[in-house]
């Protein structure tokens, strides 16, 4: 387990995980409430404690959550039996999911994109661009980057990234108590 692992897991164990605030953005919420999503298949990446995967779940959507915390993963499948819904959690390396098949309609990253390595930068783009559906959305919620911070994204870094298969349709300042400045994006998969 490298330090980085062992930080996530120490702050589940410890219950002082202030990322994991049991709630669903407003963003989402508006996405699928709003009429802008019909229910279909949703990968949620570093899922945490299932938070949206079982809010996504109760409106209908077939859910799949991903995290490299064993606690997390557990603790989310513990929440999901307890609100009778029904998703699948796993715990895996989101740069490396050759396990799943797509498509999915809907891809969620609330913070898990801007604390990878540059190249897991790639392979979890590539990731997001095998199983995403074409004209699926995909939303991301990420941290601008900070001088005394290791995580955090640059909105020209993820442009570049998702480049010319997925269509930046929004991009707003977030606002997150617990971290730095963030942005939310939403990117749509071109056609293939």
């Amino acid at each position: 387990m490298n330090r980085r692992h062992f930080f996530f897991e120490l702050r589940y164990l410890l219950g002082r995980a202030p990322w994991d605030t049991g709630v669903t953005p407003p963003e989402v919420v508006e996405q699928v409430e709003g009429s802008r999503l019909s229910p279909g298949r949703a990968l949620d990446l570093g899922c945490g404690t299932g938070t949206n995967s079982i809010y996504l779940a109760r409106r209908g959507w077939e859910v799949v959550g991903v995290d490299f915390s064993f606690l997390a993963i557990w603790q989310a499948r513990q929440r999901a039996r307890r609100a009778g819904v029904a998703v699948r959690f796993y715990r895996a390396d989101v740069t490396d999911l050759h396990f799943l098949s797509g498509p999915f309609d809907f891809v969620l990253d609330i913070g898990c994109l801007h604390g990878l390595p540059p190249k897991g930068r790639e392979r979890y783009v590539a990731e997001v661009r095998r199983l995403t559906r074409s004209g699926g959305l995909y939303m991301l919620y990420a941290f601008l980057p900070r001088p005394d911070r290791r995580r955090g994204i640059f909105p020209e870094e993820v442009r570049r990234l998702f480049g010319p298969d997925f269509t930046v349709e929004r991009q707003e300042g977030g606002a997150d108590p617990s971290g730095p400045p963030a942005v939310w994006y939403w990117l749509r998969r071109n056609p293939t």
